[in-house]
C-alpha cells in the first residue's frame, strides 16, 4: 500500500468556493422583499417617486436575474443594535411583517457602521446603519445600494445630504418625521433628492428601522462621502 505524500510546500492554497445569490436563500429572499415593496407600493400621484420606484425596481431586477456572488462582511454590532429585537418584533405586527421576517433571519450577519468619520457622541449611542446590496455587499452592486438604518427613541439625526444620490426611505417600524412635515408610518415612503437637506426625528417610545435604496452615479455610490451639515446656529456663528 503506498502512502499518501503530502501536498509540496509551496502549492497554492485552493480557494473556498464561491456562494452565488440564489444559493443563499436569506439574502435573495431580503432583496425579493425590497423588490416587492418597490414593485407593489403606491407613488401617492407623485411622479418624481413613480419614477424613483421604476428605477430601483429596475436595477434590482437586473441584479437579481445576474446572481451575484456573496462576499459576506463580518457581523459587527453598535450601541444601537440593543434596540434591533424590538424594531423586528414591531415590524412583524404591521404592513411589514414580510420585510421584518426576512431580515430576521440575517439579523446575525449584518454589519452594522456609522459611515461618517466624525460622529457626534450622543448620536453614536442611538444611530447605525447597514448596506445589504451595494459596493460594500454582502450582495455586490455598482449600481445601487440597499440597506437598514436603526434608530433608538427619541433621536434627531442631523441635517444632511447626499451629493449625486437619490435616496428613498420606506418605513419597516416605528414612527419618525423628516424636517417636521408630518409623521410617517410603517409602509410609507420619502423620497430626497440629491442635495436635498433632511433631518430625521424619532418618536419617544419605541425605535424606528427605516429601509434605504441609493441610486445615482456610480462614482458617489462607491465613495459617498457622507457629511452632516453644520446646524443654523453654527453656520450663523461662522458667517455662512
Amino acid at each position: 500500500m503506498e502512502a499518501m505524500l503530502p501536498p509540496p510546500e509551496d502549492a497554492a492554497p485552493s480557494e473556498p468556493p464561491v456562494t452565488l445569490l440564489r444559493d443563499a436563500p436569506d439574502w435573495y429572499y431580503l432583496l425579493r422583499e425590497f423588490e416587492a415593496l418597490y414593485r407593489h407600493g403606491s407613488a401617492g400621484g407623485s411622479e418624481p417617486i413613480r419614477s424613483h420606484r421604476a428605477k430601483v425596481r429596475n436595477a434590482l431586477s437586473q441584479i437579481l436575474a445576474a446572481n451575484p456572488a456573496i462576499l459576506p462582511r463580518p457581523p459587527a454590532q453598535k450601541p444601537v443594535t440593543a434596540h434591533f429585537a424590538r424594531t423586528l418584533d414591531l415590524g412583524e405586527r404591521g404592513a411589514m411583517q414580510g420585510m421584518a421576517r426576512a431580515l430576521r433571519e440575517v439579523r446575525d450577519r449584518l454589519h452594522w457602521e456609522y459611515g461618517y468619520e466624525k460622529m457626534p457622541k450622543a448620536l453614536a449611542r442611538k444611530y447605525a446603519y447597514c448596506e445589504v446590496l451595494g459596493p460594500q455587499g454582502p450582495v455586490r452592486s455598482e449600481t445601487l445600494i440597499l440597506g437598514f438604518v436603526l434608530f433608538a427613541p427619541a433621536t434627531t439625526y442631523p441635517q444632511h445630504s447626499h451629493s449625486g444620490i437619490e435616496e428613498s426611505y420606506i418605513s419597516i417600524a416605528g414612527g419618525w418625521s423628516e424636517n417636521d412635515t408630518a409623521v410617517y408610518a410603517p409602509g410609507s415612503l420619502i423620497l430626497n433628492r440629491p442635495q436635498h437637506e433632511h433631518r430625521i426625528t424619532t418618536g419617544e417610545q419605541d425605535p424606528c428601522l427605516l429601509a434605504y435604496a441609493w441610486i445615482g452615479d456610480q462614482t458617489k455610490l462607491a465613495q459617498p462621502g457622507m457629511k452632516l451639515t453644520a446646524t443654523r446656529k453654527a453656520r450663523a456663528a461662522r458667517g455662512i
